[in-house]
């Protein structure tokens, strides 16, 4: 399999920053890079890899605080998320006051992405599902050859995204995930927005929040 993945903690949320690759191109895309630039390019370069582009999932400080600021420095354009979620990139230099963040920029993305889009990483080609109620234009990005999911933060090991912000959403968050995540393949790797990597079908069996015991 040519896509490649490596997680980078990053801000003092520990938030997942994806680096996905392509094995045969050393093409790369960045995933929500909330802060932590050079831990991030120390990565990159470790690799040996040409960055194209910054994907973002949804515009909560933590994953995409440090957006602009490295788009500028790598030269590369951002993709993502869905149009709604400018009611939270235009206010990322509050949301870093609010939580103590470096100062942040407001984001436009060079490219909204809407359900049925696909992002290309090198050869590679990923799926974008649009999964509001975390937040109302947040995206995923999944890739069916290498059975990846990139989930941001709607669905994670046990757990389901906070849904108390403004503009949340619970009843639309459960919708997009047994909708749109619950029918992808149970082996599909779930790389969420914070903690460990887990899979679909742990998730559909013991997640408290979405579980359906039919599939136990």
């Amino acid at each position: 399999m040519s896509l490649k993945l490596h997680t980078v903690p990053v801000t003092p949320f520990a938030q997942n920053c994806s680096l996905l690759w392509c094995d045969v191109t050393k093409r790369s895309a960045i995933v929500d890079p909330g802060g932590d630039i050079d831990r991030i390019l120390a990565e990159v370069e470790a690799r040996g890899l040409l960055v194209d582009k910054i994907l973002l999932t949804h515009g909560h400080i933590d994953h995409a605080g440090a957006t602009m600021p490295l788009a500028r420095r790598l030269g590369v354009p951002v993709e993502g998320p869905q149009r709604e979620e400018s009611f939270w990139l235009d206010q990322l230099p509050n949301q870093g006051q609010m939580f103590g963040f470096p100062p942040a920029e407001a984001v436009t993305p060079d490219r909204w992405l809407e359900e049925g889009d696909t992002v290309t990483v090198g050869d590679e080609v990923l799926e974008v599902l649009h999964c509001p109620g975390h937040t109302p234009g947040h995206v995923v990005f999944y890739s069916p050859k290498a059975g990846l999911l990139i989930a941001g933060d709607v669905l994670f090991q046990g757990s389901i995204g906070r849904t108390d912000f403004p503009r949340g959403n619970h009843q639309q968050l459960l919708d997009a995930i047994r909708g749109k995540l619950f029918v992808l393949p149970e082996e599909t790797v779930v790389v969420p927005g914070h903690g460990p990597y887990t899979t679909i079908g742990d998730e559909k069996r013991y997640n408290p929040f979405v579980a359906d015991a039919r599939y136990r």
